[in-house]
């Protein structure tokens, strides 16, 4: 790390103007929050994994801000030339900018690695002391990468029908008319999610996240998709033609979106959906004349580059109208993710059965079912042993023998005792543990504290309710006792797309408050608590926000509640039945009981038997 922060510095002296710090985000030119190899530059210069975080680099510090999820994970990876800054507890790092570096000072970053939102934020802050943002020309860390991954030409693939559930020209139609709506001409849409859900196509370019590298422009008359040509077969060319879309090469954006801003981009494309708009006399479009002249921009994902391409003044400046529409589920959508998620509970099943049978005959466990210690005269007779990666690999496998099976949606976050209080730890197959059978195992992956998990679960709440407000229920039985733990608690999930999906989320954060919970959302459930040395527990399950027939309806508001659809046993022995009420206990013999009508068809006999004895009703002794 120390050569590569000299060799960062050295070139921050020499540029021009000379920077007086560095910021090297996490996110690439997308503003993703899962990245490819090639776009790991935070990671790469300070050796910090996780997926959250931002690294600035003076002339004689190096500090990475990042969050609660991490905090743990931070302290064992970054090393001494860093200082690890825990966000909502130290200075955000546009306040420690202004508060600590010189009067003037120059701040350099890549300026596509970074929001509007964010630049418009930080020069706010260092303007008390005349600082400036200074977009640089290349990034300073390629220029130093050696060895950094290759840009890879993974093919564009199209989602069919069958799976989206509606048309490329729904889609269109209906984006089109919200942009009539705002009186704007065209949109820039840069998420690679939106991208792809938008265009129906699917992709390979960042691991675990089913998308391509892409970004879309649309407007009242034209569709452009901005792409590696390499990417595209033929096959999708012609899908892209049909849907009166023209395929550009990736780097065209940036000049495009001057088009876009100056009016004359429909007037370079191939492919217009509608005739082009006759001119009126002041030599404005129809379109114009009317009103209809302003650029549609989500200032929260759009790339500071981009953005800086645009007239202020003819801007709208909202949440991407895609956002919104991708989180609300068609019935086509819901009906996959319930079926998706029946095979993975079975998988999850054949996993437990498999894993409890590796345990008592390798190291001589009581069992996923009993109390006690371990034969510690098995364990030593053993040959082999079962690590944190090899339990995890076989998960995969079990997942992998489904239908329709297309990767996992996150790493595995397979841990041991300890390593379980990192929310996100990443096990590796050099430094992973061994399982060991008088340690708690988490396992928290792609495909469930109770009493708090039950309580959101079982929510009913007026429509327009927020995340924010719904946060607090599963946190509740915690605070009783003192407790929290230090992340949100529930994020929409996308249709064979992203595992974090927006606008909505279940958090204590205040962008929980920006989107209230709508009926055909999902939404996950996922609280925890987690002990640093010791242990970690989390709880998750995906929901299904759908409408709730209460006896009655005050305010004529409409009610809505939550749908389960993963399906997986909790395990009874570590559940303190006495601390449940009434309630929660049926609450959970329901839950269970559903599991083995739902499950059993998908499993063996043996599967069956252990997955009855898994479900068994509790009760208070």
């Amino acid at each position: 790390m120390a050569e590569v922060l000299s060799s960062l510095r050295s070139l921050m002296a020499a540029h021009s103007p000379p920077l007086d710090a560095l910021v090297v985000p996490s996110e690439d030119y997308h503003q993703s929050e899962y990245v490819s190899a090639r776009d790991k530059r935070r990671e790469f210069v300070s050796g910090f994994t996780g997926s959250a975080g931002l690294a600035l680099i003076t002339k004689d510090e190096a500090r990475l801000w990042t969050d609660g999820r991490y905090f743990l994970q931070a302290e064992q990876q970054l090393s001494d030339e860093w200082t690890l800054m825990r966000m909502a507890e130290d200075p955000a790092v546009d306040v420690w900018m202004a508060e600590n570096l010189v009067e003037e000072a120059a701040v350099g970053v890549n300026p596509w690695c970074i929001s509007a939102d964010t630049a418009r934020r930080w020069k706010s802050a260092f303007s008390k002391k005349h600082q400036k943002l200074v977009p640089t020309a290349t990034d300073l860390v390629d220029e130093i990468w050696k060895n950094r991954p290759a840009d890879e030409a993974n093919p564009v693939v199209v989602q069919p029908l069958e799976f989206t559930g509606r048309s490329v020209a729904e889609k269109l139609y209906d984006l089109r008319g919200k942009l009539k709506a705002s009186n704007a001409r065209g949109i820039i849409i840069t998420t690679l999610d939106q991208v792809a859900w938008l265009y129906n196509i699917r992709g390979s370019d960042v691991p675990y996240c089913p998308v391509v590298h892409a970004f879309a422009l649309v407007t009242l008359q034209s569709a452009f998709l901005y792409v590696d040509r390499r990417k595209v077969s033929s096959e999708v060319n012609s899908y892209m033609d049909e849907n009166a879309i023209e395929v550009r090469d990736y780097t065209a954006v940036s000049s495009d979106v001057a088009l876009l801003a100056s009016g004359q981009l429909d007037s370079v494309s191939t492919i217009n959906q509608k005739p082009k708009a006759e001119t009126v006399g002041n030599g404005t479009t129809e379109a114009e004349g009317h009103g209809v002249d302003l650029v549609w921009v989500d200032a929260s994902s759009c790339s500071y580059a981009l953005y800086s391409k645009l007239n202020l003044a003819k801007v709208v400046q909202q949440q991407s109208p895609l956002a919104l529409a991708k989180a609300l589920k068609n019935p086509v959508e819901l009906d996959g993710l319930r079926k998706a998620h029946i095979r993975d509970g079975a998988a999850v099943v054949q996993y437990l059965v498999w894993l409890d049978k590796q345990m008592q005959d390798m190291y001589g466990a009581s069992g996923y079912f009993l109390e006690g210690e371990a034969d510690k005269k098995k364990k030593d007779l053993r040959t082999t042993k079962l690590t944190e990666v090899t339990v995890s690999d076989k998960l995969e496998s079990f997942r992998a023998s489904k239908e329709h099976f297309r990767g996992l949606s996150f790493p595995t976050i397979s841990s041991v005792g300890p390593n379980a209080a990192i929310i996100h730890y990443g096990p590796q197959p050099e430094t992973c543990a061994e399982v060991d059978p008088d340690k708690i195992y988490l396992f928290d992956s792609g495909a469930q504290v109770l009493k708090g998990h039950i309580g959101l679960g079982n929510a009913r709440f007026p429509n327009g309710t927020n995340g924010h407000a719904l946060d607090i229920l599963a946190r509740i039985p915690l605070w009783k006792s003192g407790l929290d733990y230090r992340h949100g608690t529930g994020h929409g999930i996308g249709s064979f797309l992203f595992v974090h999906e927006g606008p909505h989320q279940i958090s204590f954060r205040p962008s929980a408050r920006n989107v209230p919970i709508q009926a055909s959302m999902t939404v996950t459930d996922e609280p925890g608590y987690y002990e640093d040395g010791n242990f970690g527990i989390r709880l998750e399950n995906v929901l299904v926000v759908n409408e709730a027939d209460t006896k009655f309806n005050f305010g004529d508001k409409g009610y809505l509640e939550f749908e389960h659809i993963t399906w997986a046993p909790y395990q009874r022995k570590l559940i303190d039945v006495s601390l449940l009420v009434p309630e929660e206990i049926e609450w959970l013999n329901t839950y269970h009981s559903k599991c083995k009508e739902i499950l059993a068809p998908h499993l063996n006999e043996n599967e069956r038997s252990w997955l009855s004895k898994a479900t068994e009703p509790v009760s208070v002794a």
